[in-house]
């Protein structure tokens, strides 16, 4: 059966209507799942195993039976675990049909179906007694409902129902115990993705000053923590203002609450300066005694930095406090973790909450629109003085006195950098309300409201007077906009420009005048492993689920390249960089489709994961901005990506083939751009590599 969907094609801008398989969602919920990644986590996978066979060998021990209720069971590999060391039977729930159908066969493939009953439903929903879905009470929790912020599934809800109305009182529960870390420090780049800092623009003028409206500066920011690699954030960009601090803990054998709660931790700043953000992370024991621990630490915080395990299902969070605060070394102050059934954020007190009575404060919501409108890397993007002094150069070089500019980028400066630089009228195209919203409060601020003019209608409704009857002399873009997942979702600046070729005057200027389309083949240390087939995960046969997410990746949107922040994960360049596509904004979009086919030579040897593809946007023909690589890839083939965007990554085929030391090494291409859907179709294929050791 096929089904219609509606989507909003980001490159066109357009709606499209798609024929799509009936189980479309499912396969897409498939292929972008941390299956596969948590299915390699060989030291979580390893500590859950010895954690659930010391719990059925305490049950054991107590002359009963071991019955086990595994909550969101996935492939079915931790009641697997528990059959293997000596539970009598096994409840396994999955909500998600598609996952229990797998974990049904993936059981029954292993020889456990006679002890493993795997039920298709939330675990509210579970009933018990002779007629229900398990006959009686389970004395062992099996649970893995984290996430990075360890609740943000709905763990603490599914909890306090379980031990309401699905186990015994004083069960055992693997993970037994979980305790969330937090240290509070001072950053420059992380207060730079939550918050707006002054852009300096040296003019004829002098210099000028676009400032932050105060709503924004008193915002508290997006509710939402921000979930990061904090392995790959260097320690020279943030000052340690206190120790790692366990914030609170929670008892998975016990009753758990789902209520709101505040938890404080008193403590004496190890340096001067301002609190500005706390990083978090948690452990998890599996065993009362503690000695069974799994922990998300960071390396500086970590007991055996060298035995880090990689994961990307798991990483560190990073929040943001709702003001930076002045501390000084010495003086005591009180860290506070507020949490509600699914989110954790901080503040920050000079007394102890129990003393001052003061009402916990309520979850951080954003009334500014910035924080709805623009991710954490679009704030770093924008603060990023570096990236916006080539605007300004390369504004410097086109602007005239009399340029009737426009503008089109969702929430950008340009417009008032334009204006700043002397263009005698400044429009600006801003489609959605928020983002006409939050422009217009920064226009205020900066007393520019009646001289950069806001249009707010998508670019084809454009008209002459919109323009007050002028033409386009100069048409600016980063380009940026909120739609854009794929570094080339961006090129909608080139289908805004085409739409609105009727208002561009003879002459005009396009800023930037072209893009072009580059790739590099690499080799990652980590990212490999979330599209890595598992086969067997600590001796139970899991190739069904390596099935199950090839097939879904074999779908349309999936099978392609997916967007990656590659400064979190590190690589290793195999190839030089290469340009495939350039695409000329002079002129409108042509009709026809544009093709490149090529092959890449491989210079260093590795492990060919994949191709890494990126937009370099090229303001004038002597200024280029790149939202991937930075700079070439040394001698070693190490690479600097651009930390504000994320990057396209193709993974081949056979991700682990390895680059032979001699003889011909390439890896051919067909890239294909489709102006009539923006879509950019690709294969790539190795060759001559070595398929042995894969």
């Amino acid at each position: 059966m096929k089904v219609f969907c509606g989507r909003a094609n980001p490159t066109t801008g357009s709606v499209e209507w798609l024929e799509e398989d009936e189980h479309y969602d499912y396969h897409q919920e498939i292929a972008r799942s941390s299956y596969a990644d948590m299915l390699h986590d060989k030291d979580r996978n390893i500590k859950y195993y010895q954690g659930i066979r010391a719990a059925v060998s305490r049950v054991k021990d107590r002359g009963q039976k071991a019955l086990v209720l595994d909550i969101g069971t996935g492939t079915g590999l931790l009641s697997m675990m528990a059959v293997a060391a000596g539970a009598d039977f096994c409840y396994a729930i999955e909500v998600f049909k598609p996952m229990a159908d797998a974990a049904v066969k993936i059981v029954e493939k292993n020889g456990f179906s006679d002890k493993i009953k795997i039920i298709n439903k939330h675990s509210t929903e579970v009933t018990i007694g002779p007629d229900g879905d398990m006959p009686c009470r389970a004395n062992i929790l099996i649970t893995e409902l984290f996430d990075t912020e360890l609740i943000g599934e709905g763990a603490l809800p599914s909890y306090e129902h379980a031990h309401r109305h699905l186990v015994q009182e004083n069960c055992e529960a693997v993970p037994h115990r979980a305790t969330v870390y937090a240290q509070l420090v001072e950053s420059r780049r992380m207060w730079s993705w939550n918050k707006l800092f002054p852009v300096r623009v040296q003019t004829g003028h002098g210099e000028q000053v676009i400032i932050p409206p105060l709503e924004l500066e008193r915002c508290p920011g997006a509710p939402s923590v921000y979930d990061i690699q904090l392995n790959q954030v260097s320690p020279t960009d943030f000052t340690a203002l206190s120790d790692v601090m366990p914030m609170f803990s929670v008892d998975f054998s016990k009753q758990v609450s789902s209520s709101a709660a505040c938890h404080s931790r008193q403590f004496e700043p190890l340096a001067s300066g301002r609190a500005q953000v706390v990083l978090s992370w948690w452990d998890i024991e599996m065993d009362p005694e503690g000695k069974i621990k799994c922990t998300m630490a960071p390396f500086w915080a970590h007991s055996d930095p060298e035995e880090l395990q990689w994961r990307d299902h798991w990483m560190q969070c990073v929040y943001f406090l709702p003001q930076e605060e002045p501390v000084v070394q010495g003086s005591s102050l009180f860290l506070l973790a507020h949490h509600d059934d699914y989110c954790v954020w901080y503040s920050l007190q000079k007394t102890s909450p129990e003393k001052n009575g003061r009402v916990s404060p309520p979850r951080p919501v954003c009334d500014c629109q910035a924080h709805l409108l623009w991710t954490r890397p679009r704030f770093g993007e924008i603060n990023d003085q570096d990236r916006t002094e080539r605007y300004v150069q390369a504004l410097r070089t086109v602007l005239k006195p009399d340029s009737v500019c426009l503008c089109v980028s969702d929430g950008s400066l340009l417009s008032l950098l334009a204006h700043h630089l002397g263009a005698e009228q400044v429009f600006t195209i801003e489609s959605s309300a928020a983002s006409h919203r939050l422009m217009k409060k920064i226009f205020k601020a900066n007393h520019v409201e009646d001289k950069v003019h806001i249009i707010e209608k998508r670019p084809e409704l454009l008209t002459s007077a919109d323009l007050e009857g002028e033409k386009v002399s100069l048409l600016v873009g980063e380009p940026f906009f909120t739609t854009s997942l794929l570094p080339w979702h961006n090129l909608y600046f080139w289908y805004v420009r085409t739409a609105v070729d009727r208002h561009l005057g003879p002459g005009v200027v396009v800023l930037p005048q072209a893009a072009s389309l580059h790739a590099v083949v690499v080799e990652f240390r980590d990212l490999w492993r979330i599209r890595s087939p598992c086969g067997n995960c600590e001796g139970f046969d899991v190739h069904i689920m390596d099935d199950m997410i090839k097939r879904a990746l074999d779908f349309r949107e999936s099978k392609e390249a997916e967007p990656h922040p590659l400064w979190e994960y590190p690589c290793h360049c195999l190839s030089e960089p290469q340009q495939i596509l350039t695409f000329d904004f002079r002129h409108p979009v042509p009709p026809h489709p544009v093709r490149a086919e090529g092959s890449i030579e491989l210079r260093r040897p590795g492990r060919s994961h994949g191709a890494v593809l990126w937009m370099e946007y090229h303001l004038t023909p002597d200024s280029t901005v790149s939202t991937g690589l930075l700079k070439p890839p040394d001698d070693k083939g190490d690479c600097c990506w651009n930390p504000h965007c994320k990057q396209a990554v193709y993974f081949f085929t056979s991700p682990d083939c390895r680059v032979p030391q001699g003889g011909p090494r390439t890896v051919s291409y067909t890239v294909e751009f489709h102006p009539h859907t923006g879509d950019i179709s690709m294969d790539f294929t190795l060759s001559d590599t070595l398929e042995d050791g894969c």
